[in-house]
């Protein structure tokens, strides 16, 4: 049965976005999230050549207000996205009769303003949405069809941190779900914690776990998280701070223990640069994050015996403000959309080294913030 749903979901991927590369028989296929304030028209489809990381036009899949974040179900039958200029979270289905997103409703209320980030749990049951301006976590229940009721729960987050000029009120930027399913991590960049909520997807509803946070350094400002592949570690990264730290992760409290910290920037670095997006390779060995202002990707060797990271280097993505970046689900490429130069860049990733190699590939697209494979 999983051997045929995989199936299924390579050909659904196939008649959605074209035919076959010349070049290989099994494209990855992605999804750019954009900006709609420069002429992008919403969400757009493209693939990436597995065998020499050529990117095709991008298409676009749907149309959409600002859809700054998306995120596909576990089936892979539905698709989420923000409306960041708006209190509203979207739904689509993948449909491979037309290649297109299908809105199945209306936009529904997010739970606040300017809905930033997303998650959908493994049952498909509940979608997690950050509310960056409000400092509002919210869970909205998903029916059988995909479309979204209202929120099961709302929570707001109180209170400041040591930056006056952005952290006087919470800004929560971004839900992420634990490997089990059991609990939802929530960084607040306003207030430099890190919180941790119990999740019961079969009613939307989260509830905070003992401890309910960890907290941050002052001033550094979470801004994004993500778990190793084996669940027991985890990694956040700081967008003020610039600063990657590594945590060790108790599945039976959702309790999160700091275990070492780096800069993201190379030493001696003098200017404004902020960070973005983490992600960790498939093989857990390396973890990277973005740099927008240096415009760069920091690569960091992971020890997952003592929870150390170590630098391995830092390159340039060849554009400006790289917001968002994604790997290959098998860990070979790496795609930067940076914001503010209208560009995706392709790396080769070296699986044993965690190094990454820019290819001449490049594809345009106005103001792309968020990449999201489908294969």
């Amino acid at each position: 049965m999983a051997l045929a749903r995989s199936l299924l979901r390579r050909l659904t991927a196939l008649l959605l976005f074209g035919s076959v590369s010349v070049h290989s028989m099994n494209p990855h296929h992605l999804f750019i999230g954009t900006y709609t304030r420069d002429g992008s028209r919403g969400i757009y489809a493209l693939t990436l050549d597995a065998a020499t990381g050529a990117l095709s036009t991008p298409t676009i899949a749907a149309e959409a207000k600002s859809p700054s974040f998306v995120a596909l179900s576990p089936d892979h039958r539905f698709l989420y996205a923000v409306s960041e200029s708006e209190q509203m979270a979207a739904a689509f289905a993948v449909d491979p009769a037309t290649g297109k997103l299908t809105s199945l409703q209306a936009p529904q209320s997010a739970g606040g303003v300017a809905p930033c980030h997303l998650a959908i749990d493994a049952t498909d049951r509940t979608l997690l949405v950050a509310n960056y301006h409000t400092g509002i976590v919210a869970a909205l229940p998903i029916r059988a069809d995909g479309t979204l009721g209202p929120p099961g729960s709302v929570i707001q987050h109180t209170g400041s941190s040591v930056n006056p000029a952005r952290q006087s009120s919470p800004h929560v930027h971004s839900v992420t779900i634990s490997p089990d399913n059991r609990h939802v991590i929530v960084c607040d960049l306003g207030l430099d914690k890190i919180f941790t909520y119990r999740l019961d997807p079969a009613t939307a509803r989260l509830t905070p776990a003992e401890p309910p946070f960890t907290a941050a350094a002052p001033g550094a400002g979470p801004r994004h998280f993500k778990f190793s592949p084996d669940g027991r570690h985890a990694f956040a990264i700081t967008e003020m701070g610039s600063t990657l730290t590594s945590y060790a992760y108790a599945a039976a409290n959702g309790a999160l223990t700091p275990l070492d910290t780096r800069s993201t920037l190379p030493p001696g670095f003098v200017g404004v640069s902020s960070c973005a997006e983490v992600r960790v390779h498939p093989n857990g060995r390396f973890v990277y994050g973005s740099n927008r202002g240096h415009d760069s990707i920091a690569a960091f060797a992971f020890d997952a015996a003592t929870g150390r990271l170590n630098l391995v280097e830092i390159t340039p993505t060849g554009g400006k403000s790289p917001r968002n970046f994604a790997l290959t689900p098998d860990g070979a490429w790496l795609v930067a959309a940076n914001q503010y130069s209208d560009s995706l860049t392709v790396f080769r990733v070296d699986p044993a080294t965690g190094r990454l190699t820019r290819v001449a590939a490049s594809a345009h697209i106005s103001t792309p913030v968020c990449v999201l494979f489908l294969d």
